[in-house]
């Protein structure tokens, strides 16, 4: 059937060349169609630029591909299960996307779940959102000149900061009666500015990053997740690939080599580097190496929320504080205080991190599987508590005045990290979980020293990363459909998870 194509203005948003879809793929194919023509159009402009051409600029067809959905008020259901794919108020709502390639299991389940409960056509159109130069060409690789640079700079659209917000996100997006209520959590230039941040953080295309994210403070960690990725290549046949930073692709030995060889190994590690063990529906897991500190913390969630992944779990060393600790043991946080001080002005301090019961069920039971501790025994080794995160590398030097605050707020460990990630967990609607393990205990003088870290490393390193790995599994064998909890959404958001 030939589709007609129209316009639409809905309030200061043009829409062109519109049409309705009642098929989730149908739609998508279609986005496919609107972004590659705007793709080829920017970048047939950019190479006339290069071969002299000074009188191109960025071309008016060049823009992002745009959803929108239609609701009325009798169209609305309650239905108190579902914590997306949703509408709770009547009107026109619309996103702009990018890369439907990329995203197109994502928008296949969201578009699905749309169609399905409100028998209504997805209409998709070419916004009047113009895609930046930048995140279609890398011209700061190419011949061109300083003033051909200059040039482009004056005549192609590059990325606005002023656009490139988190005010959805925030719950601060203030929106005209008359203009689209938002769709997503993020317009296709923010997703393009993150997609753009994560190559350059950890050294690894997008394509490669997996729904189940693993985060670590420590190389270590790191260490011993390359030995098991490689070895799960070598031996098992549950992952397709590892994949390690410079896009460096091996291959599963035991399965049909359908992956292509590319890449280039790194003469240094980038800041964050990061390591994929793949499955073919992008369900395996990812490994960061954060580094240190609640900033990289912030910086490296706020890209990854944009694939908008299952769950990321935080894996990484604390300071215990309770005499009743010994190193070595475990800490899994069901609460947090917030002393990171990076995200006071995304999430203010009175709002409550909450823990999520599928994530922390997980965590205990990998912990008894690995350990083979239960009961008792297991309570002495792993204890339920309160994380405190602080933005002090050396808060040791002022533990005499913080030392009120670790009794009032009952706290077990102390590290620079979890509140971070947790806290970004929840304002992305991100499922998110803390397990950390106790490398000393300053407050009651056990320092880490040289010869104790080394024992400590050796006998823990290797177990931790398994409890993890493990926590994983399970909440993908129970299904991800209740993993993504109707704590981390408010009673405003979009449709999109």
């Amino acid at each position: 059937m030939q589709k007609v194509s129209y316009d639409l203005q809905e309030g200061e948003t043009y829409i062109r060349f519109v049409q309705e879809f009642s098929s989730a793929s149908d739609a998508i194919e279609h986005l496919k169609k609107l972004y590659s023509h705007s793709v080829k159009s920017i970048r047939e402009a950019f190479n006339r630029v290069q071969e002299g051409n000074r009188e191109i600029e960025s071309p008016v067809e060049g823009c992002y591909p745009y959803i929108g959905f239609y609701i009325y008020p009798e169209d609305l259901t309650i239905d108190p299960k579902q914590s997306y794919g949703i509408f709770d108020a009547p009107g026109f709502y619309g996103t702009t996307v990018t890369r439907p390639d990329f995203f197109e299991a994502y928008y296949l389940e969201q578009l699905t779940l749309l169609i399905e409960r409100y028998r209504k056509p997805i209409l998709v159109g070419l916004s009047d959102w113009p895609i930046p130069l930048s995140f279609v060409v890398d011209y700061s690789a190419s011949t061109l000149t300083s003033e051909h640079i200059e040039y482009l700079k004056l005549k192609f659209e590059l990325p606005k900061l002023t656009r490139i917000t988190d005010e959805i996100v925030n719950h601060t997006y203030k929106t005209n009666p008359q203009n689209p209520k938002p769709l997503a959590l993020f317009s296709g230039e923010r997703v393009d500015f993150s997609l753009h941040r994560l190559h350059h953080y950890t050294g690894t295309s997008a394509e490669h990053f997996q729904n189940f994210i693993l985060l670590t403070n420590y190389q270590r960690y790191v260490d011993e997740f390359i030995r098991y990725g490689l070895d799960q290549t070598q031996n098992g046949d549950e992952y397709d690939a590892f994949v390690e930073p410079g896009d460096i692709i091996i291959p599963n030995l035991h399965l049909p080599k359908n992956i292509p060889d590319k890449g280039t190994p790194l003469t240094t590690l980038p800041q964050m580097p990061a390591y994929h063990l793949k499955r073919a529906d992008k369900n395996g897991i990812t490994f960061i190496n954060i580094g240190i500190g609640p900033t990289n913390a912030k910086n490296i969630t706020d890209h990854l929320a944009v694939l908008r992944p299952h769950c990321w779990i935080m894996l990484g060393h604390c300071a215990g504080l309770k005499r009743s600790q010994s190193l070595g043991d475990y800490v899994l946080a069901h609460g947090y205080v917030r002393e990171d001080s990076v995200l006071d002005h995304d999430l203010p301090l009175w709002v409550p991190i909450p823990p999520l019961a599928e994530v922390q069920i997980a965590l205990q039971e990998a912990f008894s599987e690995v350990t083979g501790l239960h009961g008792s025994e297991a309570k002495a080794r792993i204890r339920t508590g309160t994380v405190y995160t602080t933005d002090n590398r050396n808060w040791e030097l002022r533990a005499q005045e913080i030392y009120e605050r670790f009794n009032q707020s009952r706290a077990m460990a102390l590290d620079m990290e979890s509140a971070t990630i947790a806290a970004n967990g929840l304002r992305f609607r991100v499922p998110y979980g803390t397990l950390l393990c106790v490398s000393d205990k300053p407050i009651h003088g056990e320092i880490k020293l040289r010869g104790m870290a080394n024992n400590f490393y050796n006998d823990r390193v290797n177990q931790h990363l398994k409890i993890g790995l493990r926590a994983i599994q399970l909440i993908y064998e129970r299904g991800i459909d209740s993993l993504h909890s109707r704590k981390l959404r408010g009673f405003d958001e979009p449709a999109f998870r």
